[in-house]
């Protein structure tokens, strides 16, 4: 759980500003909420995601989100 080590700063999800989930990011509901997941691909409005904290796989809506951690 390396993301789980360390604080992450949070930025909006608004596709106007260009803040979009990119494969790779970490997504989360809750800026600083959990869960917080790992994109591992998008497709068709849906995002694949990896929980690490589960070890789990999951495909959720992109709009589920609403943070993602800043680069």
């Amino acid at each position: 759980m390396e993301f789980a080590q360390r604080r992450l700063d949070w930025v909006l999800i608004d596709p106007k500003s260009g803040q979009t989930p990119q494969v790779g990011d970490l997504v989360s509901a809750d800026a600083g909420g959990m869960p917080v997941y790992r994109v591992m691909a998008l497709a068709d409005g849906s995002a694949q995601l990896h929980d690490d904290a589960h070890n789990a796989e999951k495909v959720m809506p992109i709009a589920a989100f609403r943070w993602k951690a800043a680069s």
